[in-house]
């Protein structure tokens, strides 16, 4: 079936050249309409249930749509049905777009993925092990009168993007240390307290990160997330541009991905989504407001903190626009002429870099 759909050609009256990809009847690329439209009664189902505000679905094969249905609100409250243009927070969606940019750097020669990140950020040489990382079983109280040991070795790049970085985790963290690195856990984010004591920006908290002991020695456990922070820092200093910046001139903007950004200017306010989270009250679960366009940081705030992981939202973005990088991933970092990353990068970037390490949920080699 697959070689008889690969040797066709496509119908010149049935597809058309359209953005964000090209279209084409279901049954041209190998799909049966009949089946596609079971999507929007499934998907309905999670709106009915009060478990999503809104689903918008695009189905795309041999480069191009072939699926693209929006359904539900862009507010609950107000019944605003949703656009198809809609902007959503990519909150972790947001990290492919930094492993893009990464191996960016990369091809340009500015840095490897073996690079230490003390190359970049000093705070982050000669890393130590906590004492409970050190004594294993041993309870807290006894670990925090152990003294912390070198690491293995550093972090690496790598370890930043495939989150085996091994960086401080409060349950990690004897008492001890609590006490003592209370003003650098709150700079680096990992305990609330007063304003004034938070981060001001992404590089000050990221240092103090680097000035803690390590949870685990590094490439040895995965935790999700605590690299990315420290990856977009280091992108920041090798590029010598925000993050903002150079997602913008170097994928962004040859991508033609026009809405996508970390802050929203004010002509694509009224296309942005009011914000909901899970939750469960009372046995049952249901939505509970997070964030409204009209009071969001990402349209009244200072428009400074740009991180790649996807903390406050992270990069955001439409339907479309991700279409638009996954299609360039999928065809090995090209798309309508303008090449973004070398076939060979692409596949550096999607082969397996945590080998044997456990992954939560996952399992191995994910």
């Amino acid at each position: 079936c697959k070689k008889r759909i690969r040797g066709e050609k496509m119908s010149a009256t049935k597809s058309k050249s359209s953005w964000p990809l090209s279209v084409a009847e279901p049954e041209e690329v190998g799909f049966s309409s009949e089946r596609l439209a079971r999507i929007r009664p499934a998907m309905q189902k999670y709106i009915d249930n009060r478990e999503v505000p809104c689903m918008i679905t695009l189905v795309a094969r041999h480069g191009k749509i072939c699926y693209f249905e929006s359904q539900g609100y862009m507010d609950i409250e107000s019944k605003r049905p949703i656009r198809k243009d809609a902007i959503f927070r990519l909150w972790s969606n947001s990290k492919p777009i930094t492993g893009v940019a990464t191996m960016m750097l990369y091809e340009d020669g500015l840095l490897s993925l073996d690079d230490p990140i003390a190359k970049f950020l000093p705070t982050f040489k000669s890393p130590r092990l906590s004492t409970i990382a050190v004594a294993g079983a041993m309870d807290a109280a006894q670990a925090g009168m152990l003294p912390s040991v070198p690491a293995r070795r550093e972090i690496t790049v790598r370890d930043c993007l495939r989150n085996t970085t091994g960086l401080a985790m409060v349950n990690r963290l004897p008492a001890q240390a609590m006490t003592r690195y209370q003003d650098v856990m709150m700079k680096a984010r990992l305990i609330t307290g007063p304003k004034e004591k938070g981060p001001r920006t992404i590089k000050e908290m990221v240092e103090n990160l680097g000035s803690l002991p390590l949870s685990a020695n590094p490439g040895t456990e995965w935790q999700y997330h605590v690299g990315y922070p420290v990856i977009s820092t280091v992108l920041e200093i090798v590029s010598g541009m925000t993050l903002d910046k150079l997602y913008r001139e170097r994928i962004f903007k040859p991508l033609k991905m026009k809405d996508t950004c970390f802050y929203l200017s004010e002509a694509q306010f009224d296309q942005f989504t009011t914000s909901y989270r899970l939750q469960q009250e009372g046995g049952k679960w249901n939505l509970v407001l997070v964030d409204r366009p009209e009071t969001s940081e990402k349209v009244t705030g200072p428009k400074n903190w740009f991180c790649g992981g996807g903390d406050r939202g992270g990069v955001l973005s439409t339907v479309s626009d991700y279409a638009r990088l996954a299609q360039m991933l999928l065809n090995g970092g090209e798309l309508d002429g303008v090449r973004i990353l070398g076939r060979k990068t692409v596949e550096l970037m999607t082969s397996n870099h945590t080998r044997d390490i456990p992954i939560p949920m996952l399992g191995h080699g994910y």
